[in-house]
């Protein structure tokens, strides 16, 4: 087979062309919030607080979206079309405080789902599960400012992550050796869908990403 030569040009490309096109100059992973406002219904709230959760909450992320692939066999050959949509598990890390109250109220979550003497628990999905949102924060009042600048963080990005609910609290490590640090704990959620949100936009104005 004879070589294919490779015909035309590309324009030549600089630091100053890349600069102007980094809007903002680039979303940052350490401007976000996570909102938990309220928890189900079987869960007692007297130990939760939303204001607290938003600041102890140090990590998050958006959880990544998959579509599986179905083969489809076709005379020795397979030809791939799309399947599902799902949505993979939702982890958040907390700082752990001496009044051990976001601590609390979590393993309260899975105790209320299932109770470990007797394996009961609350048996309507829609008494444990509840709705949460990460906002992707800018470093200006506006997006795409120029000036980090102003009393508040524009909101670049929203997901509001549906029906949740926890399938693990993680262990706190305990040691004589630890020193110089605050305990962490990790929980990890499922979620039934996200409403990916543009800035502005209701929930309800948005479709639903089935998990």
């Amino acid at each position: 087979m004879a070589d294919r030569k490779q015909t035309g040009s590309r324009p030549l490309t600089s630091i100053s062309t890349f600069k102007s096109k980094l809007i903002g100059g680039g979303a940052r992973p350490n401007l976000f919030e996570v909102e938990l406002a309220t928890l189900p219904a079987a869960v007692s709230a007297a130990s939760w607080n939303a204001d607290d959760f938003k600041f102890m909450c140090k990590a998050a992320a958006i959880p990544a979206q998959n579509i599986a692939s179905i083969d489809v066999p076709f005379r020795g050959r397979t030809f791939k079309v799309a399947g599902d949509r799902t949505i993979d598990t939702w982890t958040i890390t907390i700082i752990n405080d001496e009044s051990f109250n976001l601590r609390r109220a979590f393993e309260e979550w899975t105790e209320q789902i299932a109770k470990l003497d007797n394996n009961l628990g609350t048996t309507n999905p829609g008494s444990y599960m509840t709705n949460a949102k990460v906002y992707q924060l800018g470093r200006g009042s506006t997006a795409s400012s120029t000036s980090n600048e102003g009393s508040a963080n524009a909101i670049l990005a929203q997901y509001e992550f549906v029906d949740i609910f926890p399938t693990n609290v993680s262990e706190l490590a305990l040691s004589y050796d630890s020193s110089d640090t605050i305990e962490e704990f990790t929980v990890e959620f499922q979620v039934q869908s996200i409403n990916i949100l543009a800035p502005g936009v209701s929930a309800s104005a948005a479709p639903p990403v089935d998990g």
